[in-house]
């Protein structure tokens, strides 16, 4: 007996190609049983009327980007998403959809519909980070009043939101074991402008904004000259020229998914330098598991979902200054190649996968779809 829908619209504030994480690793999973749509904020360069494009990621994996106009009113905007996201379900002849939020703000052009499923997956607390809309924290508020089932993207943030939802579940950031896995083979090479750089390699990948640390960076680079700071990824809402320019850090800029092993390959010890702030208060660095995951030691802020469970178990050093992080990565470099430290990881790592989250991702929505039909026939 069918029970889920079999279409997934995902109304998601992220470009699907700007990193690859948490929605891509799910919803491309996702779309071995489901078609996926997945629906990005607007670009307005449109120079008439509003239109909606798409491109095909996988076979029933689809991504569209809306083109707007420039310089609509607020109320403007949301009217032509609304009427574009109608013209989608009519032309796809799509009736049997699940809504799936990663946004809030999306709920401002699609509250008249009515889906069969509504899942929030609720990865950050967006209305922490820098220029988040003033009426976030109420959409927020709305949404789970409408949601049917709610997905944290960590242990610390379902701690805060769990009384505000009937049905949320923690899934932590997990893991793609065989991608990582590569970083700790022998024959992968490293890409051609880091194994230039000589020396012992501190490497960090991941969006540089608001919650990086440049401070931290700044001073084990000016204490440690020796040291090879590789810092791969976008430079977003902050100025780049607020950036440390020391000789021993280098900005290699964005690297795909797929070349990541590559670089991990080549470090040393692997970096979580996030300051510790309200931006910082409930995520959970998916690249904890994937530096994990490369076989390299990882040094870490007390980031409250790194600490628990990564440094309670010994996993990943916790330290909060450049002193305690220097203090650290001495520590990691004269204990490399510690076998018993790599036997915990892979025990730890064991009992986490992507496909792992997924399957009971895709149980939780069947028996809240089935709930929801056993209220309905009782009522």
């Amino acid at each position: 007996m069918k029970i889920l829908p079999k279409n997934i619209i995902c109304l998601s504030h992220l470009r699907w190609d700007f990193v690859f994480q948490r929605p891509q690793h799910l919803l491309t999973r996702f779309s071995e049983n489901f078609n996926i749509y997945y629906m990005e904020e607007p670009i307005f360069d449109a120079e008439d009327e509003a239109y909606l494009t798409f491109s095909k990621k996988l076979p029933t994996l689809f991504v569209g980007a809306p083109h707007l106009p420039p310089g609509l009113t607020k109320a403007a905007v949301n009217e032509a998403l609304n009427n574009l996201l109608k013209k989608f379900f009519e032309k796809q002849n799509v009736e049997d959809y699940a809504f799936w939020y990663y946004t809030p703000m999306a709920l401002e052009f699609s509250d008249n519909f009515n889906p069969g499923l509504i899942v929030y997956d609720c990865m950050d607390e967006l209305s922490a980070f820098k220029f988040a809309p003033q009426e976030l924290k109420e959409l927020e508020s709305k949404l789970m009043m409408k949601a049917h089932l709610v997905f944290t993207g960590g242990q610390s943030l379902y701690e805060a939101k769990k009384k505000q939802h009937f049905n949320i579940h923690p899934f932590p950031s997990s893991i793609d074991k065989s991608h990582f896995g590569q970083a700790r083979k022998s024959s992968i090479n490293e890409p051609e402008d880091q194994v230039k750089i000589k020396g012992c390699k501190l490497g960090f990948y991941g969006v540089i904004d608001e919650r990086f640390d440049i401070e931290l960076i700044r001073e084990i680079a000016n204490q440690r000259p020796d040291w090879q700071i590789v810092l791969l990824g976008p430079v977003v809402k902050i100025d780049p020229e607020t950036l440390p320019k020391n000789p021993n850090i280098h900005y290699l800029g964005s690297k795909s998914y797929q070349q990541l092993p590559q670089y991990l390959s080549g470090w040393d010890i692997a970096l979580i330098p996030f300051m510790i702030n309200e931006s910082t208060r409930f995520i959970s660095p998916t690249k904890t598991p994937e530096y994990l995951s490369g076989g390299v030691p990882v040094v870490s802020t007390p980031i409250r979902d790194v600490v628990q469970p990564y440094g309670t178990l010994k996993l990943v050093s916790i330290a909060s200054s450049a002193s305690d992080f220097i203090e650290a990565i001495e520590k990691e470099l004269n204990a490399k190649n510690n076998s018993a430290w790599l036997e915990q990881v892979d025990k730890f790592l064991s009992k986490v996968s992507w496909e792992i989250t997924v399957k009971r991702m895709q149980d939780l929505m069947t028996t809240t779809i089935r709930n929801r039909t056993d209220i309905s026939i009782a009522s």
